[in-house]
């Protein structure tokens, strides 16, 4: 057989990417890789794991500004090192990308540098150096991943109007930052850098923060916001986009400006599918997107395509969960991703959630009871000194059947594993209110939740005292 033929060949490293690689040298498939960049894709470059070191060190700032609350005397200003944080964090991003090359190499995964695009049935085409090489395979997985997008019209100065690519790396930082886009990445942002000492300003077009999320959750994260000088404008437009002197001014659907020393557009991101070759096999995109079926196939048999670039979700471990249903079916299975994806989003607090939010299961028209148990009533919260937050829990009337969790609160991406466990067995709330926790710990208040679901809640005075948002009962 020859030394370019691959059982599989994958284009993209990514979460999606690598761990399909490792799958299939793990079924025993010669596999290859194609990498245009750096190992790991957008999660461990641009995402994932950059945003979360930046953020830790955030978080720690806040806490120390907090120190007097749990009787901590912290003498003089606290300051922070820049550069070094950034060095932190690109020491992070080194060892991870040499664990994913360390991982490939003992699978005997072979590892193609270069810009990779369909080259017709079964081939890929590998350019790099000014040399292409061609692969074949019997089977091939797209996992080229997304890109952030960017505003038409707007001004095209990345060291002025920045996406989260941008962002993650800056040199300096700005004394002022506006945020356009109160989503995800929107709200991380706005946490860390108001924790650094910028400025904040989040323009959203939707009448919330985390718009696809709970309500409750936008809400609360709102008010939590509020309270640390982040000014958040929701139903608001950014209607015109300028740069101004040595920043830039942007002009709101309700005629005010705001100024600011640097723009951030976290508006949502677009699909990676663009220069791949897809008109090569006849494949065509939706809206950027490559549509697949339950198996994670495309329209063309034997072509694959998993994470943010097949547009289901654009999470890094749906991505992985994808990888690995990919893989088993192109060597000859026929599974599908039927696990609930929890998401997350790493303010501080966190918050996390899994399964239907209250607003879908209204839509579906489902009879539902739903339980809150705020931190505010929990021992472990308490003494941490992390009270804020609540956990809601979403029954099914009839049935008893978990439909959704979510949290804002400490831990809350943590938490959020076992309750999408409880949902992804098909738990029903008894059975997770009968769960004995281990007490003092953030995760009872789930049990606490899904017994308030139940009325059966013992550590919550009335509900009639009890503020807290929407009983659907």
């Amino acid at each position: 057989m020859s030394e370019n033929h691959f059982d599989i060949a994958i284009i993209g490293s990514g979460p999606g990417g690598y761990i399909a690689a490792l799958k299939g040298a793990q079924l025993g498939a010669k596999v290859a890789v194609v990498e245009k960049g750096d190992l790991g894709g957008t999660c461990l470059n641009n995402g994932c794991i950059p945003s979360k070191a930046l953020l830790a060190t955030a978080e720690l700032l806040h806490n120390i500004g907090r120190a007097g609350e749990m009787g901590v005397a912290v003498a003089g200003k606290v300051s922070f090192d820049w550069k070094r944080i950034q060095k932190r964090k690109d020491g992070i991003l080194a060892k991870l990308r040499g664990g994913i090359a360390a991982l490939l190499a003992a699978g005997k995964v072979e590892l193609c540098a270069g810009t990779g695009r369909l080259d017709g049935a079964g081939k890929v085409a590998v350019s790099a150096g000014g040399k292409t090489r061609q692969l074949t395979a019997d089977r091939t997985i797209l996992a080229t991943g997304s890109a952030p997008s960017r505003l038409p019209g707007w001004p095209d100065e990345p060291g002025k109007v920045c996406t989260s690519d941008d962002a993650l790396h800056w040199k300096t930082l700005p004394g002022s930052l506006l945020i356009v886009g109160g989503g995800v990445i929107g709200c991380e942002f706005a946490c860390m850098m108001q924790a650094y000492g910028v400025e904040v300003t989040v323009v959203e077009m939707m009448p919330r923060l985390l718009p696809e999320m709970d309500a409750d959750l936008g809400d609360a994260l709102a008010a939590i916001f509020a309270g640390r000088g982040i000014t958040c404008l929701t139903d608001t437009k950014v209607a015109d986009l300028a740069i101004a002197g040595k920043g830039v001014k942007a002009t709101l659907s309700d005629r005010t400006a705001v100024e600011a020393d640097r723009v951030l557009v976290a508006t949502g991101r677009r699909a990676a599918t663009d220069g791949i070759g897809l008109e090569t096999v006849g494949l065509t995109t939706d809206r950027g997107f490559l549509r697949v079926d339950d198996r994670m196939e495309t329209p063309v048999t034997g072509c694959y395509c998993i994470g943010d670039a097949n547009g289901r979700c654009l999470l890094a471990h749906a991505a992985s969960a994808q990888a690995v249903v990919a893989v088993a079916n192109a060597l000859g299975g026929d599974g599908v991703v039927e696990a609930a994806v929890p998401w997350a989003v790493y303010t501080f607090p966190e918050i996390a959630g899994v399964g239907l939010t209250q607003q879908q299961a209204a839509e579906q028209r489902l009879p539902v009871s739903i339980g809150v148990f705020p931190l505010e009533y929990l021992g472990k919260a308490l003494a941490v000194g992390r009270a804020d937050g609540f956990v809601k829990v979403i029954r099914h009337r009839e049935t008893d059947r978990l439909l959704g969790v979510h949290v804002i609160g400490h831990n809350a991406t943590e938490a959020i594993a076992a309750a999408g466990t409880a949902i992804d067995r098909k738990l029903t709330a008894h059975e997770l209110a009968e769960v004995v926790f281990a007490h003092p710990t953030m995760s009872e208040s789930l049990k606490e939740s899904a017994e308030d679901a139940l009325s059966m809640a013992l550590h919550l005075p009335p509900r009639k005292v009890l503020k807290v948002v929407a009983d659907m009962r």
